[in-house]
């Protein structure tokens, strides 16, 4: 009959995972150099990850009597799709294209979970966590065999690349352990040069500040001026470093229903989605990665990536959210409105500027026309 431990990973398998590995629960090598990452300011305001950053360091210390941690991993690469719309379009993250990974993943694992209990007979003491937890979930897929920790600190497969998703089941069962994969980036460094904004600051080293994961993400202020510009077209997270990855070239696409686009996350229609409203972003995001940026995150990225495109038409919709009702959106139609200039965005700005309350928005509408005048000449 075979194992406990061959019985859970094909049954992860019928269920969805792609891949699953068990790995001991014990430290990770990673988990000294965490620390470290914490000191530099890296985390950026993502002030939780420095909570329990001990525990981070070492599982036993998140479940008493861990002796192995069960790692799933899903690939999330959906189905490529021709453009559709007209107007200036943007980009999502692939992750971000259909369903919220949590809700899919923590779904299989709460199953995985419940087969265990019915194999051994026992209620097992486990917890379940999907990028939730205070644990190293990358160094631990690592220590299970599911891929290696990639110089862009994604997790590479040589087969899957790096388009995964992954969860942990950590347990007070003895199974039997995978073996770690060894590192195969080799002497590439193509993430490091595609980065946009130089966010890898060093090969498996990522300073989150500078990110634009972080910024369209994560940050819930203003984003940087320095760091504008590189934003392009995107308006939730950024794939480049997968993008130019070799081991993504041929890596297939997801079979998993649940992470297909949704009709606005493959071309998103950057005009319509500054319109939405409160209403109509919660109704679109419902179950949706996006939904974590928040209305006036998403806005304000879309602003931003609007006045990257230096197309004169997106100037109406533009000036339309120098009203909206959040001064963050307000503050990054302003800062779109002077990128593109002219006469039109000039006499809104002014208009907005007599009008304006927000000390932040202001000062973005003031920086915003003193741009436009000192161009050499309008739209």
């Amino acid at each position: 009959m075979p194992s406990l431990t061959d019985r859970v990973k094909s049954f992860a398998l019928t269920i969805g995972f792609d891949l699953v590995g068990v790995a001991p629960a014990t430290p990770t090598p990673y988990a000294f150099a965490y620390p470290s990452w914490l000191e530099k300011g890296y985390a950026g305001e993502m002030s939780y990850l420095a909570r329990n950053a001990e525990k981070r360091q070492d599982p036993r210390l998140v479940l008493p009597g861990a002796r192995s941690i069960i790692v799933g991993a899903v690939n999330y690469r959906p189905p490529e799709t021709p453009p559709s719309a007209k107007s200036p379009t943007g980009v999502v993250a692939r992750y971000a294209h259909g369903t919220d990974y949590h809700n899919v993943l923590h779904e299989k694992l709460d199953r995985l979970l419940a087969f265990i209990r019915t194999e051994t007979g026992q209620l097992v003491n486990a917890k379940i966590y999907v990028d939730t937890g205070p644990i190293l979930e990358r160094d631990l897929a690592t220590r299970a065999g599911l891929g290696w920790y990639g110089k862009h600190t994604n997790l590479i497969h040589k087969r899957l690349g790096s388009w995964l998703l992954i969860g942990e089941i950590l347990t007070d069962l003895t199974l039997e352990y995978d073996r770690p994969t060894t590192d195969h980036c080799g002497t590439c460094t193509r993430c490091l040069q595609a980065c946009p904004t130089q966010a890898i600051v060093a090969p498996y080293q990522v300073d989150a500040r500078r990110c634009l994961s972080y910024l369209t993400i994560e940050l819930k202020d203003a984003i940087p001026e320095a760091y504008r510009d590189a934003l392009g077209d995107r308006i939730f997270g950024c794939d480049d470093c997968q993008d130019v990855c070799p081991w993504n070239r041929r890596a297939p696409e997801t079979d998993e229903p649940a992470f297909f686009s949704r009709s606005w996350t493959q071309t998103p229609d950057l005009v319509e989605l500054l319109r939405w409203s409160p209403e109509t972003f919660r109704e679109k995001t419902k179950g949706s990665p996006v939904k974590r940026a928040k209305r006036r995150g998403l806005l304000r990225n879309v602003a931003v990536a609007l006045g990257n495109t230096g197309d004169p038409t997106v100037v109406p919709p533009l000036i339309t959210a120098l009203s909206d009702e959040e001064p963050l959106v307000r503050g990054h139609a302003a800062w779109a409105l002077g990128k593109l200039g002219g006469d039109t965005a000039r006499e809104a700005l002014r208009k907005a500027q007599t009008e304006e309350t927000d000390p932040q928005t202001l000062r973005e509408i003031d920086r915003a026309i003193e741009k436009i005048e000192k161009m050499p000449c309008s739209i």
